[in-house]
Formats: C-alpha cells, structure tokens, sequence
C-alpha cells in the first residue's frame, strides 16, 4: 500500500514552481545545445513570423503613406479578384505542373543516385563521384541559368552547333515555350539531385550490415536487397522529406523561374512567385500581391497536413 502512495507521488504532476525551476534546471545543463540553434530561432522568428503581421494589408487597400493602421480596410476583395483573373488559371495551371515535375520527376532521383553510390565499393570513385554532383548546389540560380544560356543560345551555343553539324536546323530552346518545362526540371537535377542525395546516404549507412548478410546467405542478389532491406529501412525519410517537398507545392523558387521567363514563354513559365513579384514590386499593388502570397501559404498548409494524415494513416510518423 506504502508503495502504490509512492508510485502515484512519483506520478503526480509537479507543482508550478518545481516546473519552472525544472525548467531553467534543463536549460542551465544544456546551455550549448541551446545556444548552437538559437541562430536559427531568431531567423525563423524575425523573417518568417513578425513579417506575418504584414498579412493584415491582404484585407486592405494599403497605401504606404497611410500605413498598416491607417490603410482602408476592403475585406476579401483582393481575393475575389485573383480567383476572378484570367491569369489565375493560367498561374495555378503551370505552377502545379511544375510542382509534378519536381514530384514525380526529380524527387525519386536523389534516392537512385544514394543507392547507386552505396553499392560503389571503391571509396576514392564513389567520393569523387558525390564531389562532383554536390558542387553545382553551391552555385547560384544565376551561374546555372547563364551556363544553361551559353550552352544553348542560338549564336554559337555548342548544343545548336552539334545539331546543326548533324544536319538539322537549329532548335530556339530559350524562346520556345515547348523546351521551357524540360529545361527547368533538367537544372533542378543537375543543381539539386546530389545535394539531396546527402540525406538518404546517411539514412542508408544506418541501416544494419547484418540484414544484407542475412539476405546473402537466403541466396537474394544485390537488386532484391534494395528492394527488401534498404528501400523499407529509408522509408520513413523518404515519406518526411516526401511530406515537406509537397508543402512546398506553390513555392517553387523565384529566381529560377524568373531568370528563364520571357515574353515568348510567359504563358507556361509564369508561376506565382513571379506573379507576386511583378504586381507587387513592379506595378506597387502591394495589397494584391499579398493576398496572392497569403493564398498560396494557405494551399502549403493544407497540402501538409493532409500528407502528414495520409502518412499516419499509412502507419508512418509523419512531421508532427
């Protein structure tokens, strides 16, 4: 009886001020810890939540002069005349095929790369080989753009003078809107498919050699431990990752888009991160512009937590 009073004391919730002091208690021990990522709580709090106080003028007419407080309050206007614009369509529609792309396209391409390279056994190729595809990340939008105009550019670019050298007539890539989807998606791989193959490297060096040993001595070839070992063991990353790429369904980078828009591929290369930035910053429509970032944050939201409900229900632990 004694015992069971101990037990439920032991369980009892601590009182306000033990809590607190339990509190600072874990801070003081861990004081390093917390202050290696304060860093990156002040950045996600100064540019990702005071800014959303800036919100407010989606629901106004905001005139800079006047102020957030002093700006004249209009309710869903805005909104009603992005739904009700032609160009909506125009924007959802090629925003959501690039997104497809990314998705079904470049997504499934960083776990190829890390299985290829896990099955690579001399160590100064496979490191070679990682160094090789990691570095075009570190290069800007605006170095990959360039290189990708030199290349194939019309007046001396070397991919027009092959086929030109093969007898065929010249290709006008940067001017044709048929050749704008597949070239956004083949510089994404190229900038971003061995940055991204870090991750699932890592999530696959964890997994325990003696399973592959096991699968050798049940007579499974290399083909068939991927398939059985490793694919199932990386599976909770690739489902996390898989979760925030969709998140990320109408916040396909700016920059990129923007460097390869033009007058003659607008009409499938505009997405609305150009769109906010031209009605925004171009044309001073600052409330309009917010009321089309405020509905493409709302579509993340959604997206997200509609992924992460799948993935519990597919018996994964999702992001929260």
């Amino acid at each position: 009886m004694e015992n069971q009073v101990v037990v439920e004391k032991a369980k009892a919730p601590l009182p306000p001020y033990n809590r607190r002091e339990e509190m600072m208690k874990n801070i003081r021990k861990n004081k390093w810890i917390y202050l290696m990522i304060a860093p990156g709580i002040l950045y996600f709090f100064i540019y990702k939540y005071i800014p959303m106080y800036g919100l407010i003028i989606a629901f106004q007419d905001y005139k800079p002069y006047l102020g957030i407080m002093g700006s004249e309050w209009v309710g869903l206007q805005h909104f009603e005349r992005l739904f009700s614009s032609p160009d909506f369509w125009m924007i959802f529609r090629n925003t959501l095929i690039l997104f497809a792309l990314q998705l079904f396209v470049f997504f499934p391409i960083p776990i190829i790369v890390a299985l290829m390279l896990n099955e690579v056994r001399n160590q100064f190729f496979k490191r070679s080989v990682q160094t090789l595809i990691y570095i075009p990340h570190f290069m800007s939008w605006v170095v990959i753009v360039s290189i990708s105009f030199v290349m194939l550019t019309l007046d001396g670019g070397i991919i027009n003078s092959i086929i030109e050298a093969m007898g065929f007539q010249k290709i006008n890539f940067l001017m044709n809107p048929d050749t704008f989807r597949p070239m956004y998606i083949l510089q994404v791989i190229w900038r971003e498919a061995g940055w991204g193959t870090i991750i699932f490297l890592a999530a696959v060096a964890a997994v325990d050699p003696e399973q592959y040993e096991a699968a050798k001595i049940d007579g499974a070839n290399r083909i068939r431990q991927i398939w059985h070992i490793t694919l199932p063991a990386i599976r909770s990353v690739i489902i996390v990752l898989l979760i925030l790429k969709i998140g990320d369904v109408l916040e396909l980078g700016f920059e990129h888009v923007y460097l390869l828009l033009n007058a003659s591929n607008r009409e499938v290369g505009e997405i609305f991160d150009t769109y906010v930035y031209t009605a925004g910053l171009k044309q001073g429509q600052f409330s309009y512009s917010t009321a089309v970032g405020f509905f493409k944050g709302i579509i993340g939201l959604i997206l997200v937590m509609f992924a992460n409900w799948l993935s519990k229900k597919a018996g994964e632990e999702g992001v929260y």
